[in-house]
């Protein structure tokens, strides 16, 4: 009898197909997932073609995006990291570290300096942390920060050199004082934007949002930098810094290869002469004897008072040389600003690595101001002196009170002269 029975299919060949199912799902969808993620084209074949001008541009503005990309994420870290260093530095004043892993931490730093010198766009302005601003077709230079800052003394002779300086081809400087490591650090942009404030002054310093404003005030700052070529130096004046404790690590932060320079004179006569300042806007002042002393019967000096305590130079520079070495401070001598302005010049061209340009020719001696004047101001056919406020005449000081503030001084000049290897004649 003919019959057919239907068997169900062997255990092992159902296991077979459920098995080769799966296997070709999970293949399918791995190419998916290759596809998605723009690789695809790698595993199959295809014609190359040149690229057309259309191809190149938008490849290029591809690339240019994803550059620009990580500078931003470098640039957010690189702040970061340099405020973290300011805050490191400033504690130890107060026995926090230790110098030697301050060293490590500023080795870090500057090597992120290093890198994000080549940042070309920030995250908020469009402009990078360090450098702003590119040659332009007619070659007009881009702003940077400092080279070189002028950072004291008040009523020592400032201005001065940085009015004769600018007569060097190779030195742009910035006419005004910022004050940007000692009034303006923590400012944020309302200290120099035209824009209002971002965030209140209050804001803690380890907040984000004060690491991130401070950041926009450096650059600000950096745009107040005249335009500089290829191997032209960038200077500032603001000779409050010399004096100011926390200036020396927010510098040294910024670049550790930072020349400085300082104007020093007489302290007994730069005192007086700082006086004859405020006097001129203040005349109801009391006197300079009675400013002098905290008693003047037993002849206390009263070094509070700025006047006094701006001429200790020993004592500031102690706080220089904790993060610059004595070769990168250079001392200029008021004195022989006035009665050798050429040679001191030279001096300072020499120790910012110039050709010595400015020579006596470019001076004349004005009898009737008793300073000397440069023949030819910088960008002027004609002869140029300093403002009006220069060479004010001094009030009669009682000589016992000169000779009390002479002795005072005399301990703190022979340790500045030992210091600087250089006696500038103060108590000759």
């Amino acid at each position: 009898m003919a019959f057919s029975r239907v068997f169900p299919d062997p255990p092992s060949k159902s296991i077979f197909k459920t098995f080769a199912l799966m296997l070709l799902s999970i293949v399918t969808s791995l190419y998916f997932l290759h596809c998605l993620t723009e690789r695809c084209g790698t595993c199959i074949p295809t014609e190359r073609r040149e690229a057309g001008p259309v191809e190149a541009f938008y490849a290029s503005k591809l690339k240019d995006f994803e550059s620009l990309r990580r500078k931003r994420l470098l640039q957010k870290w690189t702040v970061m990291r340099h405020h973290s260093l300011i805050h490191r530095l400033e504690s130890v004043r107060e026995g926090g570290l230790t110098l030697p892993v301050i060293d490590d931490d500023r080795d870090v730093l500057q090597a992120h300096v290093k890198m994000s010198n080549s940042l070309d766009v920030d995250s908020e302005t469009g402009e990078s942390y360090f450098d702003t601003g590119k040659l332009s077709a007619l070659g007009e230079g881009s702003k940077k920060l400092p080279q070189a800052i002028i950072i004291g003394v008040k009523k020592g002779g400032t201005r001065a050199l940085l009015e004769f300086l600018r007569v060097h081809p190779d030195i742009r400087a910035v006419g005004a004082e910022p004050h940007f490591f000692d009034r303006n650090y923590d400012n944020g942009m309302d200290w120099y934007s035209k824009q209002p404030p971002r965030i209140p002054l209050q804001r803690p310093r380890s907040h984000p949002e004060y690491l991130h404003t401070t950041f926009i005030t450096l650059s600000s700052w950096r745009d107040l930098m005249p335009k500089t070529l290829e191997g032209q130096i960038t200077m500032e004046k603001t000779p409050s810094y010399f004096v100011t404790r926390e200036a020396p690590a927010r510098i040294y932060a910024m670049s550790r290869d930072t020349k400085l320079i300082v104007v020093v004179r007489d302290p007994v006569t730069r005192a007086i002469s700082d006086y004859t300042q405020t006097l001129s806007k203040k005349p109801d002042i009391p006197t300079f004897e009675s400013l002098t002393f905290k008693n003047r019967t037993t002849g206390l000096i009263d070094t509070s008072w700025s006047a006094i305590q701006i001429g200790i130079y020993a004592k500031h520079l102690d706080n220089w040389l904790q993060f610059f070495p004595m070769s990168q401070i250079l001392f200029v001598s008021g004195e022989r600003l006035i009665s050798d302005p050429a040679g001191e010049l030279g001096r300072v061209q020499d120790f910012l690595g110039l050709k010595r340009i400015i020579t006596d020719k470019h001076f004349y001696f004005n009898q009737t101001k008793g300073f000397p004047c440069l023949k030819k101001a910088e960008g002027s056919s004609k002869p140029h002196c300093l403002g009006k406020t220069k060479g004010r005449t001094h009030p009669n000081i009682d000589p016992e009170v000169v000779q009390r503030l002479r002795d005072f001084y005399r301990p703190f000049n022979m340790k500045f002269y030992q210091m600087t290897g250089r006696k500038f004649g103060w108590d000759d």
